[in-house]
């Protein structure tokens, strides 16, 4: 993975992961879960707008917008679901704000890179690489729309 492609937030989150011990790590990435942001009102009533992410175990469903070239990435996932709830906060609080051609550059290995492949299971680490690639897919389609 190059760091010239991955955004200062991004880089951050993963250097934050990186400087504590895997025991540690579970514990920010529940920090993480805590920190969420709620669905801006607007989605909370439009379920039909969320796209669920299947590859996750648990229930999660994000939507992309882009406005005047800035993305912001909204995501939902159940408080039993911890470590899901991390990945997802993890990408929402690493993206929102970012420009469209930061966030279609990030690695797609971002996940993979961020110290957790030993302290979850390959199947979570796959959900989280599955929450990128969504959210990257629907910005493209976003943009193709006309809507960026």
């Amino acid at each position: 993975m190059t760091d010239t492609a991955l955004p200062a937030s991004l880089a951050e989150i993963r250097d934050d992961f990186l400087a504590l011990d895997e025991r540690s790590r579970l514990e920010m990435l529940l920090e993480f879960a805590n920190e969420l942001p709620e669905l801006p009102e607007r989605y909370r009533d439009s379920p039909d707008l969320l796209e669920r992410v299947v590859e996750c175990q648990s229930p999660v469903f994000i939507f992309v917008e882009v406005e005047d070239g800035v993305v912001h990435l909204h995501a939902t996932a159940p408080k039993e679901a911890p470590t899901t709830r991390g990945f997802a906060s993890i990408l929402v609080q690493g993206i929102d704000g970012l420009g469209v051609d930061e966030v279609l550059a990030i690695p797609d290995d971002f996940p993979n890179t961020i110290g957790l492949t030993r302290a979850v299971s390959p199947l979570r680490i796959r959900g989280m690489t599955a929450l990128l690639g969504r959210t990257k897919r629907q910005l493209r389609e976003r943009l193709a729309a006309g809507a960026g």
